[in-house]
């Protein structure tokens, strides 16, 4: 399995704070976003890594040549950074991950390592981590069958008929992953929509009959950082993942 991080984004709802460093570089709790994530991968033994970059990426692969050195990153960047969204980062990683199954993971959330081990335990080929609260407007919202399969996902899924917030780690097994790639191939070769979430490509593959099922990561911490207030948020959670149990 080859896992894809997608770190391009400017994060422009977090400057000042990133006029100069990269959201994934911000530090949460005494580390920054990216090395916890390092972190947790290597501690579920995936360490085939793929980050695909942008802003500032020379600090990015600077960070990891020193923190993580015998660490063997595959990078991809998106020169396009400025004026596309994450369908278009995602679309980048094809050739490298075609006939792989594929984990795949925003670079901006503080999480729990065993969220992945749930998910690769869940016997799921394709699935996502949901948390279930009570969801707003602008949260990746998740409407599901009685037997959690995926029927919507978008911040437009009604919250009254959520079943949560999609938090952004997934996993797709290597023949759904063909029929994800040549939707990304469709909507970012001929159509041109780069400025799309790559969620838009996950609702036409549950549309073309694709299972993709949810599993609950509720009891395990977890956080998306977009705001300044999120940092905060975020630092708190960690210190008390972190204090002895």
């Amino acid at each position: 399995m080859k896992t894809v991080i997608l770190a391009a984004g400017i994060a422009s709802r977090l400057k000042p704070l990133t006029d100069q460093t990269p959201k994934c570089l911000l530090k949460v709790g005494g580390k920054n976003i990216l090395e916890m994530t390092i972190e947790n991968l290597l501690a579920t033994n995936n360490s085939e890594i793929i980050i695909v970059t942008g802003y500032l990426e020379d600090q990015i692969r600077g960070f990891l040549r020193v923190r993580f050195p015998q660490l063997n990153v595959t990078f991809i960047y998106n020169k396009f950074y400025a004026s596309t969204n994450n369908i278009y980062s995602l679309w980048l990683t094809k050739d490298e991950v075609l006939g792989n199954d594929m984990m795949m993971m925003d670079s901006d959330i503080v999480f729990d390592k065993l969220i992945i081990k749930k998910l690769l335990d869940s016997g799921y080929k394709n699935c996502l981590a949901l948390k279930r609260h009570e969801v707003n407007d602008e949260e990746i919202k998740v409407k599901t069958d009685a037997n959690g399969r995926v029927l919507e996902i978008s911040k437009e899924v009604k919250p009254s008929e959520a079943a949560g917030e999609s938090i952004g780690i997934e996993i797709f097994g290597r023949e759904t992953l063909t029929g994800l790639f040549k939707i990304l191939d469709q909507k970012v070769v001929t159509e041109k929509k780069v400025n799309q979430f790559y969620e838009t490509a996950f609702q036409e593959l549950a549309d073309d009959g694709n299972d993709l099922y949810i599993v609950d990561a509720t009891e395990y911490f977890c956080m998306e950082i977009d705001t300044g207030e999120d940092l905060k948020t975020a630092e708190a959670l960690v210190l008390n993942h972190l204090k002895p149990k």
